[in-house]
């Protein structure tokens, strides 16, 4: 009974103790009561116990054995009836595990369940199992997440890694190539012209050939002129044009839009000829007798969307200087007839050269020795008698109209004294590096902008376009070739390279273009040719410039005069040296090649995608016998060359027996991280296009 009242003291939903936990009610049962106990611990052998599976049933029943003792004194007889004889021990066994799962609500259903209760047990296997195969699916799903995108990453890298690099060394690798093309014909440059006619987006190469027809016999066969097409990626010849005579120019960039492929103009002494520039096909022919000058693109003269063209012609009449003649850019015919003009200067041929100015107005700049200016309008109305057709041509600019210096004069005299001029050409970044001069995004900025004036052989000057003054004046040595405008400094400013000549030695200086003065100068040993610098944009801003030059000749600062190289004193022959010259380092120079070659014209051809940029050469190679030498084409990468180059000093920093600064390191590093880009594509807005 004292059983039974300790059950009865618990509170509905209230857990047992645990187990070893004493209970003095309990321990107090005598042997005899407690198979009573073990009468009412064994209901749920017949799932009438409290956590059997009748749920709320069992707390009713539980009730009942509570409140009526005679009821639960009958149960138990028919218990001890039922219950096999067993001996006391093993009931003691079944009374302490059936105590402990009821003392233990929280156990798992196994443990509650004695082992009498097959059927819940096997229930309780079969939820375990479905839920353990529900966690590995799930676990599955998320590893297939996790591993699929981790695989695909890996792969992309390896693509990357490997695969897109051997294709970047392959580009490389056909960007750098050398050709021999036709004989050597002194040191005169032969025609040249950069042009991507293939859709490789690399510019290829135009070359004008000389060959002669008799191979054993040079001397004693004929000479066969040509044009040839290279490709920029290989070298590989992508066709080859047979001419009349010796092409003096090749111009790219005309344009039709009934011809999608790009227009080659091919100028002779008394031929011109339109090109297709992917197959090399004749479009036209037109001949013109004298021609002095390469082509000079126009604005639309008749209408017909297509930019016509003017060159520069020597008169019939010999009493006259020069004739202006106008040509149809669709065609080649000639537009009315020459316009010849009485020229008063001696000299050299200058221009001609298309100027736009702020009112609109257009006019063409040519002279022999001088400089004028003539309004492009007075030229179509003298040659065709008619007005033009387009309103932009009919005007002219009232500020350069009234630089007349004789009202009955139709030239504006733009530079007119007793030194003549040698170089006119515009101020605008990689004009030594252009050679599409038929390029109309070229054409509209130099139309537009100022000029680089060099007279008498040794004075260099800067004209401004607005009002025709002079900006600076700078004096040096002879003047041989044309600057190189590029920036030196970071003012924002463009600079100007030149190079002079005397005595055996070459001077490089760099001009200050915002007001003249000197920013660098070196002396080199005289190279022994003429070949034009080409100043090159980098990523750091400023430009870098590449020139031909011998051995630096460096001033000693205990002794007046300057040290020699010995090779030079000893004899040897002439080793001509491709310099590269950065502001960020002007103390040093990097030496990307050398050769014994003599180099008569170069170019520069821009690859975007790579940030890096083409060196291209024509040379003529010495041969160990009489005959005539090689003609070599060489195209190189800038920065494979700048990777390999040779640092040279051109003063010996720090202290004797102190650490040199900069450092080589430091120097290869900051050359090696360099990139390249074109730096002559912006276009000013205008009314009229070209």
């Amino acid at each position: 009974m004292a059983a039974a009242l300790s059950r009865a003291l618990k509170l509905p939903g209230k857990k047992g103790s645990e187990l070893g936990e004493y209970d003095p009610l309990t321990q107090a049962d005598s042997e005899d009561e407690s198979e009573e106990d073990d009468l009412v611990l064994n209901y749920p052998r017949n799932g009438l116990g409290r956590d059997s599976s009748l749920g709320a049933g069992s707390s009713k029943l539980r009730g009942r054995l509570v409140g009526d003792e005679d009821e639960a004194q009958e149960d138990e007889d028919e218990w001890r009836e039922r219950l096999p004889a067993k001996s006391r021990a093993d009931r003691d066994d079944v009374t302490g595990s059936q105590y402990r799962s009821h003392r233990d609500p929280d156990r798992g259903g196994e443990d509650r369940a004695g082992p009498g209760l097959v059927g819940g047990s096997g229930l309780g296997a079969h939820g375990t199992d479905a839920e353990a195969k529900r966690r590995r699916a799930k676990n599955a799903v998320r590893s297939a997440f996790f591993l699929v995108p981790l695989v695909c990453a890996a792969l992309l890298v390896l693509l990357c890694a490997f695969l897109l690099p051997c294709q970047k060394r392959e580009l490389e690798k056909g960007q750098q190539w050398e050709r021999a093309l036709g004989e050597a014909g002194g040191v005169a440059p032969p025609a040249l012209s950069l042009w991507d006619v293939d859709g490789d987006s690399v510019e290829d190469v135009f070359l004008g050939v000389t060959e002669w027809t008799n191979d054993t016999h040079p001397t004693l066969g004929s000479k066969v002129h040509s044009v040839v097409a290279l490709s920029g990626v290989s070298g590989q010849v992508l066709w080859r044009k047979v001419t009349r005579e010796l092409v003096m120019c090749i111009q790219c960039g005309l344009q039709y839009s009934s011809q999608p492929s790009p227009v080659v103009l091919l100028v002779g002494k008394s031929v011109l000829m339109a090109v297709n520039g992917t197959t090399g096909k004749t479009l036209w022919l037109v001949q013109v007798k004298n021609i002095e000058s390469q082509a000079v693109l126009l604005p639309d003269l008749q209408g017909d969307s297509v930019p016509d063209l003017l060159i520069a012609t020597l008169p019939a009449d010999e009493a006259l200087a020069l004739s202006l003649t106008l040509l149809s850019g669709r065609t080649g015919a000639k537009l009315g007839h020459p316009v010849p003009f009485n020229l008063t200067g001696q000299g050299k041929l200058i221009g001609p050269l298309l100027h736009e100015t702020q009112q609109g107005a257009y006019y063409i700049l040519f002279g022999l020795g001088n400089v004028e200016a003539i309004s492009l309008r007075d030229v179509y109305i003298r040659a065709t008698g008619k007005m033009p057709l387009t309103q932009a041509l009919r005007g002219k600019d009232t500020g350069w109209e009234g630089l007349k210096k004789i009202n009955s004069s139709s030239f504006i005299h733009i530079y007119r004294g007793s030194e003549g001029v040698e170089f006119l050409l515009p101020l605008l970044p990689g004009l030594g590096d252009n050679h599409n001069s038929l390029d109309p995004a070229w054409n509209l900025n130099s139309s537009k902008s100022d000029w680089v004036l060099v007279y008498g052989s040794s004075k260099l000057s800067v004209l401004r376009q607005k009002d025709i003054r002079k900006e600076w004046t700078f004096n040096s040595g002879p003047i041989h070739s044309q600057p190189a405008p590029g920036h030196f400094n970071d003012d924002g400013i463009l600079d100007l390279f030149i190079q002079h000549s005397a005595n055996g030695i070459m001077k490089a200086l760099v001009v200050d273009g915002a007001n003249g003065h000197l920013l660098w100068s070196a002396e080199f040993v005289c190279p022994r040719l003429v070949l034009e610098t080409s100043a090159i944009a980098t990523s750091t801003g400023q430009s870098a410039f590449l020139f031909w030059a011998g051995d630096p000749i460096k001033a000693s600062k205990n002794v007046t005069k300057a040290t020699v190289p010995p090779s030079v004193v000893a004899g040897q022959p002439l080793i001509r040296k491709l310099f590269l010259l950065h502001p960020a380092h002007a103390t040093i120079l990097l030496e990307l090649t050398n050769t014994t070659d003599t180099a008569v014209t170069s170019a520069v051809s821009y690859r975007e995608r790579m940030k890096d940029a083409s060196y291209i050469t024509v040379s003529s190679r010495p041969t160990a016998d009489s005959e005539p030498g090689a003609r070599m084409v060489k195209s190189t990468s800038l920065r494979a060359a700048v990777a390999k180059g040779q640092i040279v000093r051109l003063e010996e920093g720090g202290k004797p027996g102190g650490v040199v600064k900069p450092g080589a390191f430091e120097v290869n590093k900051f050359f090696r991280g360099l990139s390249f880009r074109h730096q002559g594509r912006e276009t000013h807005s205008s009314t009229t296009s070209f």
